[in-house]
């Protein structure tokens, strides 16, 4: 792409956790190709100018010494412009020889020079010129040059000096804006770029660089208007093509981009990086197959393209495919073996298949992973079952999601029965909870600045790794999670009114920040015929999209979930219902932990903790899973849910619980009170 010759081509954000997310960070701006740098005063023969001089009568006339200097620069210019580069420096040696000080001659020596990169050569030229005709046009090819051998702040000189001679030339200012970028000087290469624009409005070059500077920004939505003037300008540009459409992925406008990264990878079927990108945005589009052809298209342009490797071996994950994923992982290390995304990615993919040996340690690379699990810098020791812990105090941390707080608590009653005294940090909304869980001492926020002394740490999340834990020796008794206050569970009941109906939790969308809210999470509406069965409906929902709680008002639902201050306040509320359906959230496990029927709605692709072709789940007896299938259509996982349901609806009437475990109906215990 015009204007941005120094600048590496991006790589698509891996998803979840594929280098999902962060986009590999363009190189320094360079100055353009020397080509670019031709005098802009030379305008292009036409046909018939291009068979009046061709190259043989140009040759005949240099031969017989009729040509002047000016004639000689001439025919070295169209043959410069023809890709007849050896046929130009011809013209122009016999010009210098005729007249040593002809200032278009040794300027065209300079651009022939910029052309075979010789930049101290093109220098050297370009200064003979500027000492005897101190022209702008010289001025900014000695730009160029200085550019080319690196020195930076001598060609911003230059360009200022050009810009300062003829202040009207687009093409200056643009130089100028490329030099500021290559001093990282981002914002006043901004306003000199805005300026080329204003004197050029449909400037490419210019444009581009705008637009790549605003990425690095983040400013996304400012830097697709550059692109689209670039576009606009010129609409066969590859690369703006590839880079417009990377814009348009930020904004989440899939569709468009995958339109530009199909276009750019027309254009240029050898970028490997378009190829890659338009894969992602496939993948995001659910557009899987097609998105596997992209990513191997990229390898087959660079077979060791690392990002492209990782990207296709997520993709693979995601339609189950878990060998093929290993072995394009497996080659992945091969290439870069400390490489903390394919081994942590690795481990999720040994945790689905039940490895949790190898999935365990594996998850230990999370804290290098850069996806937002900060790690730990205690100057005390860390602990993981590694050496006795007998009267000793223990810092257990909250180091993922509170749903992954929740599961691992279980974890805590066996710490303390080691002898340690705990201390734990948590996410404030579950400190009231986690705070009453046997062994600890001490439950503070997370966020806490200072923590009370402690003589080892260990975070949740790493606590089954400690512990040795298999699939055969998941500590699965429930209830572990602290049974509610009893002033709590009568406030609830009396809010709830008469239990003549199975009481429903219902949670269908969790963080919209999550990595994969998009598959977890699904519009309430989709649930529009549950509450059709007879049965008492209540909110969990916690923050609802404002789609969605239009919808819930004209249902007939308890929406109470504002009144829900904190998982203690949660967990009291579950403990009188008589099932929770939920999408894949906290609210899962807090109900696993309690012990309460739990019915979970998974993607296709469901996370590791639920492993593969379950219906129910060594963590929680008390489960029952419902998973996509191959058309990852939560409409079906809704429908077998609601004819479950009313199945569930006929027990009660008979006495009996929700179904879980062997799915077969189970007496009603009574509401606890105490």
């Amino acid at each position: 792409m015009r204007g941005i010759s120094g600048w590496a081509s991006f790589s698509a954000p891996p998803r979840d956790a594929v280098r999902m997310g962060s986009v590999k960070t363009p190189e320094p701006i360079t100055a353009e190709s020397p080509t670019a740098c031709s005098s802009t005063r030379n305008a292009p023969m036409n046909r018939r100018e291009r068979r009046a001089t061709g190259p043989k009568s140009e040759q005949a006339s240099i031969r017989s010494g009729a040509a002047t200097p000016a004639a000689l620069v001439e025919a070295g210019q169209r043959h410069l412009q023809a890709g007849r580069h050896l046929e130009a420096q011809l013209c122009c040696q016999q010009a210098i020889a005729a007249d040593p000080n002809h200032t278009d001659s040794l300027h065209l020596m300079a651009l022939l020079s910029l052309q075979a990169k010789q930049y101290d050569h093109a220098i050297e030229w370009a200064a003979r010129a500027i000492r005897i005709e101190p022209r702008a046009d010289h001025i900014s090819t000695l730009g160029t040059a200085l550019l080319g051998a690196g020195r930076i702040e001598e060609a911003l000189r230059a360009f200022d000096k050009a810009v300062s001679l003829e202040p009207t030339d687009a093409e200056h200012w643009k130089k100028l804006g490329a030099a500021l970028i290559d001093l990282n000087r981002p914002d006043e290469a901004l306003l000199s770029l805005r300026r080329a624009l204003d004197l050029r409005p449909h400037y490419a070059d210019a444009a581009n660089l705008s637009g790549l500077i605003l990425y690095r920004k983040d400013r996304f939505a400012e830097a697709l208007a550059f692109f689209d003037i670039s576009v606009h300008a010129d609409p066969d540009q590859a690369d703006a093509l590839h880079l417009r459409a990377l814009m348009l992925q930020k904004l989440g406008r899939l569709e468009e981009s995958a339109a530009d990264g199909l276009r750019s990878a027309q254009l240029d079927p050898t970028n490997a990086d378009t190829h890659n990108n338009l894969g992602s945005v496939l993948h995001e589009l659910g557009r899987f197959q097609e998105s596997l052809t992209c990513y191997d298209r990229a390898l087959a342009v660079r077979s060791d393209y690392l990002v492209a490797l990782n990207n296709k071996a997520h993709l693979l994950a995601d339609m189950l495919r878990l060998d093929e994923a290993l072995a394009c992982y497996e080659k992945s290390l091969t290439i870069k073996p400390d490489d903390p995304i394919a081994l942590w990615n690795v481990a999720l993919i040994d945790m689905s298949l039940g490895n949790f040996e190898a999935g365990w340690a594996g998850r230990e690379i999370r804290w290098k992973t850069g996806l937002g699990m900060k790690a730990p810098n205690f100057i005390q020791p860390q602990w993981l079952g590694d050496r006795s812990i007998d009267g000793k105090t223990i810092l257990l941390f909250a180091d993922e999601g509170i749903g992954d707080c929740f599961q691992f608590a279980r974890y805590l009653p066996m710490v303390a029965e080691l002898g340690a005294k705990i201390i734990l940090a948590v996410q404030e909304s579950a400190v009231s909870l986690l705070s009453r869980m046997p062994g600890v001492v001490e439950c503070i926020p997370k966020s806490t600045t200072f923590l009370p002394a402690f003589d080892l740490y260990c975070s949740i999340s790493s606590l089954p790794l400690a512990f040795g834990t298999r699939l055969d020796s998941i500590p699965a008794t429930v209830p572990y999670l602290p049974p509610p206050l009893a002033a709590g569970t009568k406030q609830w009941e009396q809010r709830l009114g008469s239990h003549d109906r199975l009481r429903v939790g219902l949670v269908w969308s969790g963080n919209p920040g999550h990595a994969n809210d998009r598959n977890r999470s699904l519009p309430l509406q989709m649930l529009a015929s549950i509450p059709d069965v007879d049965a008492r409906f209540v909110s969990l929902q916690k923050n609802p999209r404002a789609s969605d709680q239009e919808i819930l008002g004209g249902w007939d639902v308890l929406d109470i979930a504002d009144q829900l201050s904190d998982f203690d306040e949660t967990a009291t509320l579950i403990g009188c219902l008589d099932l929770i359906i939920t999408v894949d959230t906290s609210v899962a496990h807090l109900a696993g932990g309690l012990g309460r029927p739990v019915w979970i709605l998974l993607p296709y692709r469901a996370d590791y903790r639920w492993l593969l072709d379950r219906a129910d789940s060594p963590w929680y007896p008390t489960a029952r899973l419902f998973r996509q299938d191959e058309r990852r259509d939560y409409r079906w996982v809704v429908d077998q849910v609601r004819g479950e349901l009313a199945d569930v609806v006929d027990g009660f009437r008979e006495g009996l619980s929700p179904s879980y475990g062997s799915f077969g109906g189970v007496p009603r215990n009574p509401i606890a009170t105490t």
